[in-house]
């Protein structure tokens, strides 16, 4: 419940991020599926997003998933070690509330906190589907069918699951379960819910799945990206799931122990591409989700064993980093991050905490000038720059001026040769106006807009009003030769 307490603070506290916003326009251009993701996140929240309510209505969302998932932790954990009743469970929603980026999915709506509720509500109905007399009874077999569906419309790693049900199923009851009419039950209807993402790729060119597979592929593979990886995983997601994890794999036992393979397939496969460097820290979530039941009776046990100190040390060290990350969130950075306001030339922010303040101003000021200037879209050079101001900024479309190809272009689509636009530039990933061949015949500086938190300046939106667009974008970083 506390942690329930610090993501309402937060939720009525910080604008929306850039994956939220982008999601949340997916509900304000509802469809049968997007070029980077599956539809639910969209659906989910767009009977909110039509009745216009605000940022902290929408992130009841998320907090609501967040909180059955770890009910659904604690059940699992109670479960599958019975002998320490109401300790496994307690470990485990901690080191679920303790792993600091699983707070991130709690707070806002990533196709991610889909996926972490469904990938834990599978695991329980696996487990419940190796027992002998579940396995022939229709229901069971109708809520996996739903599950795996609705885990299919929430991300396409949801296919990493599959196998980890499979393997568990086909374990306990043999090859027997072909036979079982209920196993073909469950595998139409959860065809049945991903129909829309294939029909709407069939009618877009395969965009979606030719964009995945090319981004799954990523580039050269170095084991230098994946040892970053991994010790990235260790630090976001804490040690109390890794301790946890290695004191199960000493002792865990009996058929429940193949639900580890819903940590272990995922964990495995995103490590790999991590090589390429294409996979995000945030993607391994529902894995380490998976996971928290066995860390929970890992630690319930070495608290048994008398290692309570040791524990108890790890646990308020995870705590104090989740506080201090969520605390750098509420205030910007301050007081690690202090007069840094933009990046020069860098590809990242150099204030990442100031990604979340600012948005909603900079996106009602664009549409009071462009309405000002005669102007009917709005221009960003960076696709990451577009999601915030297309929420913020609703109606104007927005154009991405960049070569490549993005679910903007299919809602606004490129901006015309010779068209005009209001371009806005933000500080911490500043670009030069745009001129010439390659940019806008001329630009005028509207206006400024700093924003402030705790009183500093910790980024700068600025406003131009720009005519005759070349329609040839080469987008050049502030300070970039």
């Amino acid at each position: 419940m506390l942690a329930c307490a610090l993501h309402a603070v937060l939720s009525a506290s910080l604008g929306l991020s850039v994956d939220e916003a982008h999601y949340a326009l997916y509900a304000a251009h509802p469809d049968w599926s997007y070029f980077d993701h599956p539809p639910l996140v969209g659906w989910a929240q767009w009977p909110l997003v039509a009745l216009e309510a605000p940022t902290w209505v929408l992130r009841l969302v998320p907090e609501l998933l967040w909180l059955c998932t770890a009910l659904l932790v604690y059940r699992l954990a109670e479960r599958l070690e019975p002998r320490h009743t109401g300790r496994a469970g307690f470990w485990a929603v901690l080191s679920l509330s303790f792993a600091p980026l699983l707070h991130v999915l709690g707070i806002g709506l990533l196709p991610d906190t889909l996926l972490v509720f469904f990938t834990v509500l599978l695991m329980g109905l696996t487990l419940d589907l190796m027992d002998a007399s579940a396995v022939q009874r229709p229901w069971p077999w109708l809520l996996l069918g739903l599950t795996l569906g609705l885990a299919g419309l929430s991300k396409y790693t949801a296919i990493l699951a599959v196998p980890a049900v499979a393997v568990c199923l086909f374990r306990t009851h043999g090859w027997r379960l072909l036979g079982n009419r209920w196993v073909w039950l469950a595998l139409a209807v959860a065809l049945l819910l991903v129909m829309p993402v294939a029909y709407w790729n069939h009618a877009n060119h395969w965009i979606s799945f030719t964009y995945q597979a090319k981004h799954g592929a990523g580039g050269g593979w170095q084991t230098a990206h994946v040892v970053r990886f991994l010790m990235l995983q260790a630090l976001v997601f804490g040690p109390l799931m890794l301790w946890g994890l290695a004191a199960v794999h000493r002792d865990a036992a009996g058929p429940s122990r193949a639900l580890l393979l819903f940590f272990a397939v995922p964990f495995a496969v995103l490590a790999v591409l991590a090589g390429g460097g294409t996979s995000l820290p945030h993607w391994t979530a529902p894995a380490w989700a998976a996971i928290a039941p066995f860390a929970g009776i890992g630690l319930a046990r070495a608290w048994h064993q008398g290692r309570r100190r040791l524990v108890a040390s790890i646990a308020v060290v995870q705590g104090l980093v989740c506080a201090v990350v969520l605390g750098l969130m509420l205030t910007g950075g301050y007081p690690v991050m202090t007069n840094v306001t933009g990046q020069g030339n860098s590809t990242a922010p150099s204030n990442p905490f100031a990604d979340l303040h600012g948005w909603r101003e900079a996106g009602e000021r664009a549409r009071a000038m462009a309405a000002q200037q005669g102007l009917h879209s709005v221009a960003v050079q960076n696709w990451t720059l577009a999601s915030r101001l297309g929420w913020y900024a609703r109606p104007l479309p927005v154009h991405v001026l960049e070569d490549r190809f993005d679910q903007f272009d299919l809602w606004a689509g490129d901006l015309s040769a010779g068209g005009d636009a209001l371009l806005v530039d933000w500080s911490q990933l500043g670009y030069a106006v745009p001129l010439g061949a390659h940019g806008f015949s001329d630009c005028t500086q509207l206006d400024t807009q700093d924003v402030r938190r705790l009183g500093r300046v910790i980024a700068t939106f600025r406003f131009y009003a720009c005519h005759n667009w070349s329609g040839q974008p080469q987008p050049r970083l502030e300070g970039a030769l």
